[in-house]
């Protein structure tokens, strides 16, 4: 699995390789309430068929219908939203306005080019110069932003986000395995031969050692994700002594309301203060009741999603009371 606008790329050039017409279609800029951000994107094949999403599935009709209105390098923009009546026409959000960018005829070479950048791990810059539709390619940072201007256009494209895992275990594997999907740049470590040898997901970055080398090594930012699932206290603990003293946004352990406990009280033994111990979820993950390793994953990566886009989430009341209401 991989993230959305990976895939648009893939196919994109996929598409363009065999000969095929192929419109790219970014947001250039939103105003109000907006289903998808910018520098969101969308390929349309010759025939209509389309990978990706601009707006939530409502304009992409339209742009599939007016394709052919659309040719040569220079880049158009179409604006959607403007109105109240268009807004409802194409189901926008009330108050929302979208535009975007559609290029005709974008060079295979330059698709390539942005490829091999992102699936090196990089965040790239990439600019369109609104007269000749050339694209170049800058070093970015995960806080930069898309930008419209008056004669170039520059989107951000590649993993904003990371993740360190600390433990290979089969929580691991699914916590991978969506996380990409999710735009996380992910990385694991785990010290036990068996459990590395057994490691099947692709895409991921294997960091030896052990974990508190591994934290150290990953250099934990203010985009950073540090989550320790190895069930082993002795490795969790070693990664979480110095994952909560970093800038790393989330920091999380999977256990019971008991063991997490336990883990605070191990914890404060060492030189971490109160507010430091305070940073850690555990539990980690939302309660819903969750059991096998997918939806022990799932309940993790929505509460990290919800804290991405700071959403205070209303927990789940007793169960006896739910039965009663």
């Amino acid at each position: 699995m991989q993230s959305l606008d990976l895939d648009v790329l893939e196919r994109a050039l996929e598409w363009k390789t065999s000969g095929k017409r192929v419109w790219l279609v970014t947001v250039a800029q939103t105003f109000g309430a907006s289903p998808r951000p910018p520098g969101s994107l969308l390929a349309i094949r010759e025939d209509g068929i389309l990978v990706g999403s601009v707006s939530g599935g409502c304009i992409e009709d339209d742009l599939v219908s007016r394709r052919n209105e659309y040719t040569g390098r220079k880049p158009a923009f179409a604006s959607y939203g403007i109105t109240a009546e268009e807004a409802r026409r194409f189901g926008l959000p009330c108050g929302g306005q979208l535009e975007v960018i559609i290029e005709a005829d974008v060079a295979p070479a330059d698709i390539r080019a942005l490829l091999d950048r992102i699936l090196a791990g990089r965040i790239v810059a990439r600019s369109v110069d609104l007269a000749s539709g050339a694209w170049s390619f800058a070093d970015a940072q995960p806080t930069d932003e898309c930008v419209r201007g008056e004669s170039r256009f520059t989107s951000v494209h590649g993993p904003r986000w990371r993740m360190l895992i600390i433990g290979a275990s089969e929580i691991a594997v699914y916590l991978a395995q969506i996380a990409e999907t999710l735009d996380f740049s992910v990385s694991v470590c785990d010290p036990r031969e068996e459990y590395r040898g057994a490691w099947r997901v692709e895409g991921t970055h294997w960091v030896a050692g052990m974990p508190d080398d591994a934290v150290l090594a990953f250099r934990p930012d203010g985009h950073s994700i540090i989550l320790t699932v190895s069930h082993d206290p002795k490795l969790d603990d070693m990664a979480l002594l110095e994952a909560l003293k970093s800038e790393a946004f989330y920091v999380g352990a999977v256990g019971s309301k008991q063991t997490s406990a336990e883990r605070r009280k191990r914890l404060a033994d060492f030189d971490l203060s109160a507010g430091q111990i305070a940073r850690l979820r555990g539990p980690v993950g939302l309660t819903i009741g969750s059991r096998t390793p997918p939806e022990i994953a799932v309940a993790i990566l929505a509460d990290l999603v919800a804290a991405r886009n700071n959403i205070a989430l209303e927990r789940v009341v007793a169960s006896d009371k739910r039965r009663s209401a």
